[in-house]
């Protein structure tokens, strides 16, 4: 029995691939080049366009161990990602061109892969056919209304207004202080507060910041209630402390005081291991987030999990309509994979088209795999795809705080500890995948 993946993006590739490698056939449609999105210009698969860099290598950082789990795992995209590689320090960064032909090749040469030159714009709901749908951030138009309809007309998002999250060790407590508005004792939000000359200077510079400029068809109309911080702070001195830094109904019990501005920290997990900047959806670069979000106290030393972006990215609202195995939850033979279910970056695009491959696979032969262990990486990042969030549901990038913590002391250690338990979990996992699949094929 065939299994269709809709797109040859990264996650499709991976996924196909997957799914080949465990015997299983596999008719890959892509609309290029027949059809090109507004970002891609090559007939190649895998076209990476933001950047030749997929990021960091070390083990001190979580998206350096994804990319060591997904090469433990078989990654077609990782062996196309090292062949193809060219030096750029502790990043691995590649020739783009290089590397896309490199998975067009494999690809194209797998005598288990069909490949149609297609667009998908209509999708069966029901019946013995299984999809994969990893179509990324830029999905036709006409292929995300179908989805929008297959799966009840709302949850599909088409641009991200995101804001920064810190890592709730990195922060200097002594700072902040815990309250609600208007509540008494301990509340939900961590608050920074601001006198009136530290909140004037903060203003002016991040007028004076160097922003990120939109790409012809991110063309972004912003709904007055998710403003950018520096289009708010473009409209009057004051405008940020009647915004989103507004004080009403806080004291700072360290004064007896109301602040005159604050900045609100709101928990992004249950475990409280991140924060998020309430409110402070950004089009600052990076480096000048970095540079201006540690002028707010508390932050001098932050270290940000994810910073802020404000851009078009096609996205379901996954925890409420895809299951642990990312299949929609009214139409079982549907799965989803890559960006699309709210990761974000390339690598974590990856990891899920290689993840719900394997998944898909077994599925698809009556067995109920196990998870992604979330010890790992990949466990931690599939774990963000199906968690109800504390707010709204936001695409993430991988981070040591979705992964399951050890109790060691120092950071370093810690980090280390965890990267080596989540490289041998991974392997573990890719054990326990092949032994049911044997089973079941045998």
């Amino acid at each position: 029995m065939n299994i269709t993946v809709v797109g040859a993006g990264l996650a499709g590739c991976e996924a196909a691939w997957a799914l080949a490698g465990l015997g299983v056939p596999v008719r890959l449609f892509e609309m290029k080049p027949k059809r090109f999105t507004p970002a891609h210009s090559s007939s190649d698969f895998a076209e990476l366009v933001c950047s030749n860099s997929l990021r960091s290598s070390s083990l001190n950082s979580a998206v350096g161990l994804l990319k060591q789990e997904l090469r433990v795992l078989g990654s077609l995209v990782m062996e196309a990602a090292d062949k193809s590689s060219v030096p750029a320090g502790k990043a691995l960064a590649v020739d783009r061109i290089e590397f896309s032909k490199l998975i067009t090749r494999k690809i194209e040469q797998c005598p288990l892969i069909s490949i149609e030159r297609k667009e998908i714009t209509e999708l069966r709901r029901g019946g013995d056919e299984t999809v994969i749908i990893a179509t990324g951030p830029l999905t036709s138009d006409t292929l995300a209304n179908e989805i929008m309809n297959l799966l009840g007309g709302s949850g599909l998002y088409f641009y991200d207004a995101i804001a920064p999250i810190v890592f709730a060790d990195s922060l200097n407590m002594e700072k902040l202080f815990r309250a609600s508005r208007y509540e008494e004792g301990e509340g939900d939000y961590l608050n920074a507060p601001m006198d009136r000359d530290l909140y004037e200077m903060f203003v002016t510079v991040v007028r004076g910041a160097c922003k990120v400029q939109p790409h012809p068809f991110e063309t972004i109309a912003h709904f007055e209630g998710c403003l950018p911080i520096e289009e708010l702070a473009g409209r009057g001195m004051d405008t940020l402390a009647f915004g989103p830094m507004k004080p009403v109904g806080l004291v700072n019990p360290k004064t007896g005081k109301r602040p005159h501005a604050v900045v609100q920290f709101r928990a992004e997990n249950h475990e409280r291991t991140l924060y998020n900047l309430v409110g402070f959806q950004t089009k600052m670069t990076y480096t000048e987030q970095e540079r201006v979000f540690r002028m707010i106290p508390g932050l001098e030393g932050a270290v940000f999990a994810r910073l802020g972006s404000i851009h078009r990215n096609t996205y379901l609202n996954a925890p409420h309509l895809l299951d642990e195995f990312s299949r929609a939850k009214n139409f079982s033979n549907i799965f989803f994979a890559g960006q699309i279910t709210g990761v974000e970056g390339y690598v974590e695009s990856t990891a899920s088209g290689l993840a719900v491959g394997l998944m898909c696979a077994l599925i698809s032969r009556g067995l109920r795999p196990p998870l992604p262990p979330i010890e790992s990486a990949l466990g931690g990042l599939l774990k963000h795809t199906r968690e109800i969030p504390v707010k709204k549901y936001e695409p993430m990038n991988v981070n040591y705080g979705m992964i399951e913590s050890v109790p060691v002391r120092s950071k370093k250690s810690r980090k280390e500890e965890i990267a080596s338990r989540a490289i041998a979990a991974t392997k573990n996992w890719m054990i326990e995948l092949e032994n049911l699949w044997r089973q079941k094929v045998l």
